[in-house]
């Protein structure tokens, strides 16, 4: 049976439920995130702000300086949750296949519906205008295609507040001209390395081998072998499982030295702890599967660095280990970050006890 995904995506969602607190905020521009003196950044933006070419992840700095008039609004996390759950709750009348990605973002798997008939295009169409009417003004952008790739990439098509289908007969025309920096997993360092071959649309990769591929990308080249092609086979999945625990910090001065930063990591690390320990009293066990820890690194040019490893235990010691194996002592940090990655365990492999 051919499936029918929608991927729904709230258009600027944390910004929208500001504006509609604001209404004054809906016609400037506004963003949503830290301050400059936090050295924050933006967690969303209104669409005036883009026009400035503002962005989500942008410094607050940054962004003042292409937006001297932008209002700046402090995140409500509590807010957006509560609403996010009421928006989850109008996807939950149409299926019960919603794998959710973010607060404001899920797939829909509406394969054998009767709703509207059975046209995945119409019932993406009413959830968008329920969700609208119901949550007083709230828009939403969604994708319809035959798998999660696609109909991710249609989300964006024709955003704010619209939606494009890609019927299964438009798959391979579709893809085809698709350029390769749309596609999940090709970032700037693969784009560039992709266009240094000549690759800059999905047709361009057709005529490769899957071994060519592997060659130049690794394990992704396999993956990318299908999804120029418009394949990806993976389900909607209900109930996804949790990849890390971590906490970071960005700090609102520069430091240097192995012991201001230990210092500060330290404090982070505890942070770690705690998110840790209530995860396992909401998981209801003890016993982790295999994880890494890791420590991330973010130096004042804005360089990142992780380095991760797997241990028996999750001490102190470790990180600090980890810190001192990776530091760079002549920059200064802007973040520093800590956490565990959790993996599913080998066949017969013995678990370990977070906490000792």
């Amino acid at each position: 049976m051919i499936r029918k995904i929608i991927h729904i995506d709230m258009d600027c969602f944390f910004a929208a439920v500001e504006m509609r607190s604001d209404p004054s905020l809906r016609d400037v521009p506004m963003a949503v995130g830290g301050t400059v003196e936090e050295r924050g950044v933006l967690s969303t933006c209104n669409y005036p702000a883009r026009k400035f070419g503002l962005h989500s992840a942008m410094s607050t700095f940054k962004a003042f300086k292409l937006c001297p008039e932008l209002k700046l609004v402090h995140p409500h996390f509590e807010i957006y949750k509560a609403e996010s759950d009421e928006i989850f709750k109008i996807f939950h009348r149409y299926t019960n296949r919603i794998e959710g990605l973010s607060l404001d973002e899920a797939f829909l798997d509406v394969t054998g519906s009767d709703t509207q008939n059975g046209s995945a295009s119409l019932i993406a169409q009413e959830i968008r205008e329920t969700i609208f009417k119901e949550r007083d003004g709230i828009t939403a952008s969604a994708g319809i295609a035959p798998n999660k790739f696609l109909a991710k990439v249609a989300s964006d098509w024709n955003k704010p507040n619209g939606q494009f289908t890609i019927t299964p007969n438009e798959v391979e025309a579709f893809t085809r001209e698709l350029p390769l920096n749309k596609i999940p997993g090709v970032g700037k360092a693969s784009s560039q390395k992709l266009a240094s071959l000549g690759l800059h649309l999905c047709k361009d990769v057709l005529p490769l081998p899957k071994e060519a591929l592997f060659r130049h990308f690794g394990s992704f080249g396999e993956t990318l072998y299908e999804l120029v092609r418009g394949i990806d086979n993976r389900p909607v999945v209900t109930n996804r499982v949790r990849k890390s625990i971590s906490t970071e910090n960005t700090f609102p001065k520069d430091i240097q030295g192995v012991e201001d930063c230990e210092q500060e990591l330290r404090t982070i690390y505890f942070e770690f702890l705690r998110r840790a320990h209530r995860y396992v009293e909401k998981q209801n066990q003890k016993n982790f599967p295999a994880f890494h820890c890791f420590v991330k690194i973010k130096y004042a040019n804005f360089k990142s660095t992780t380095i991760e490893r797997c241990f028996k235990d999750v001490s102190w010691k470790r990180f600090s280990e980890l810190f001192r194996e990776r530091y760079d002592s002549s920059q200064k940090v802007r973040l520093l970050g800590a956490g565990i990655r959790l993996d599913e365990p080998e066949t017969g492999e013995s678990q370990v006890d977070l906490f000792g």
